[in-house]
């Protein structure tokens, strides 16, 4: 059998393979990488290795569902940061290992679940693992959030922080300017951080450099020859900087709560006690208010998605939206709360003593969106 790691961004999936590529190549286990900027010859023997069986283990980003990828036997499917990816996405990979009636085993991994997948760890067929201490020697980070007119005071507490060896993030949500949005982009940022902070090293890095470009900035600032890093949420995932231990993040209620917190998950990784300031533009929404308050009052990532699913609601578990209220044609998930476990009983039951009437019925009230449930 083969077996496929997907992860949501190329930085992440190369932090991946070069993990396994320690580890297995050792072992005669052969790899094969294939991400979006795989292109010409590369592309086509990574693809030719695939589809031959010859690669046992590939490691990849989105390029891996598109329709050029044939697997000869997949028989497992990870999904890295499951919440970045859509239904369909993850369905077209799952799709790929089918046989006959079988499917590949899936491992869904992710700090905080999207709601759709918490409500499936209740109501459908997912089995649950919860990590849910931190590695040793780190502490929690403290989270404090500001209204973005006391943006002066936070530079000049980067610059202490810099100044007593600390490093520290700065996280824009944009690329480039959008008056629309009020956002400050990232260019702009990195102008205005440099000019008030002339004695720090100050770098910037964004999804639109290249790889390698990318991969310098980061290699730099983890060397630590480089005080402040100027980023869009390119940085969310697979980024590793034990010595940073200050992050702010700009027009954070822009951001959904999966995204700040993993976001936040970019400091407190060494033993030093870590910071995140969140600079928000008022008005605040009242959702927008009950999300800051979230990452403010928790750091536990189980919790941070129980208080998504509340505020945007669970989504379609046999359909392809990941938020939203749950549409059912005749029960209602608050009201029927207390019969899930009878439900859940009586499904058993039927599927073990009159399986023949199984399909008929999720024929007559699911039609095709029972394989939603699959992922």
């Amino acid at each position: 059998y083969q077996a496929v790691v997907m992860a949501p961004t190329e930085l992440l999936a190369e932090q991946h393979r070069q993990n396994f590529a320690q580890w297995l190549l050792p072992l005669s286990i052969e790899m094969a990488w294939l991400s979006g900027r795989s292109k010409g010859k590369v592309r086509s023997a990574a693809l030719a290795q695939i589809r031959s069986g010859e690669a046992q283990l590939v490691v990849g980003t989105h390029a891996l569902f598109q329709e050029e990828v044939v697997f000869d036997r997949l028989g497992f499917v990870v999904v890295d940061e499951q919440h970045r990816f859509g239904v369909h996405q993850r369905l077209a990979l799952r799709e790929k290992g089918r046989q006959q009636h079988c499917f590949p085993h899936q491992l869904i991994m992710t700090a905080t679940p999207i709601p759709r997948t918490l409500a499936m760890t209740a109501y459908a067929d997912l089995d649950l693992s919860v990590i849910d201490e931190l590695p040793p020697g780190r502490k929690p980070v403290e989270t404090v959030v500001l209204q973005d007119g006391r943006r002066d005071e936070v530079v000049q507490r980067v610059h202490q922080a810099c100044r007593s060896g600390c490093q520290a993030y700065w996280v824009c949500t944009l690329i480039e300017e959008s008056e629309r949005l009020q956002c400050q982009a990232a260019e702009e940022s990195v102008a205005q951080l440099a000019e008030a902070l002339p004695d720090l090293r100050v770098a910037l890095v964004h999804g639109r450099l290249k790889t390698q470009e990318k991969a310098a900035v980061m290699a730099a600032f983890k060397a630590g020859e480089i005080d402040l890093l100027v980023a869009t949420t390119v940085i969310e995932v697979g980024v590793d900087v034990p010595s940073a231990s200050l992050m702010v993040i700009e027009n954070a209620e822009r951001l959904g709560l999966a995204q700040l917190h993993q976001l936040r998950g970019r400091v407190g990784r060494g033993s030093e006690k870590s910071h995140c300031v969140l600079l928000y533009h008022a008005p605040l929404s009242a959702q927008g208010k009950a999300r800051l308050a979230a990452m403010r009052e928790t750091n536990d990532g189980f919790e941070i998605a129980r208080r998504d699913l509340a505020l945007r609601g669970p989504g379609e578990i046999l359909g392809t939206r990941q938020t939203g209220e749950l549409q059912f044609r005749i029960a209602d998930i608050a009201r029927d709360q207390a019969m899930l476990p009878d439900v859940n009983r009586t499904a058993r039951l039927l599927m073990q003593r009159y399986p023949q009437r199984v399909a008929p019925i999720i024929r007559r009230w699911l039609g095709d969106a029972a394989r939603y449930g699959e992922v």
